[in-house]
């Protein structure tokens, strides 16, 4: 079983910015992608960015050029670096991991970390 654990939230002003860190309890192997969502009081759960296991990344259009995805493999470990933060940015992230097998993808969720922005 894979646990994934997040770090980095709290309270940062507008403008601030702040790393979020998400660890995998083990080293995947297999084709995979880390994903940052995120899920504001009364909203959905949204996809906010993507990181491949070969690199390739995406983002949500909210922050295409304020939040950066990054991987490091040998720590089992995806970032988020998020700069330029709005109080629309408030929200609980969480980081979800797609194992992708030939006949199956598992996935595995982090248990959330509060980011709020705000003066």
């Amino acid at each position: 079983q894979v646990q994934l654990v997040e770090s980095g939230g709290g309270l940062v002003q507008p403008g601030g910015s702040l790393r979020l860190s998400c660890a995998a309890s083990v080293r995947i192997s297999s084709i995979n992608i880390m994903y940052w969502y995120r899920q504001a009081p009364g909203k959905q759960r949204e996809l906010v960015a993507r990181i491949t296991s070969g690199g390739i990344t995406n983002y949500a259009d909210s922050v295409k050029g304020r939040f950066t995805i990054s991987r490091d493999s040998a720590k089992n470990t995806v970032y988020l670096q998020m700069n330029s933060l709005k109080p629309e940015d408030t929200a609980v992230y969480y980081c979800k991991l797609d194992v992708i097998w030939a006949t199956a993808t598992h996935s595995y969720w982090g248990q959330g970390t509060q980011v709020t922005v705000s003066s």
